[in-house]
């Protein structure tokens, strides 16, 4: 395995249908203007109600690249 050095950004995905949509859809947002995309972590889960039911998910995610 050779060395690498990564470059960390944080970035929020929101979907009306599930929290994996909001992730899926976050990364392929950020696939659009970074290169190298290696790795996420999600840090934090969040949610807006209406009417009793679930609205949104929102998900913040650590995405990490490789810099060149």
């Amino acid at each position: 395995m050779s060395d690498h050095t990564y470059k960390v950004v944080t970035i929020v995905g929101s979907s009306t249908t599930s929290t994996d949509d909001a992730i899926r859809g976050a990364i392929a947002k950020a696939n659009d203007t970074i290169k190298n995309l290696n790795w996420f972590e999600v840090v934090e889960t969040r949610g807006h109600i209406e009417n009793g039911s679930v609205a949104h998910f929102q998900v913040t995610l650590k995405v990490g690249f490789t810099l060149e």
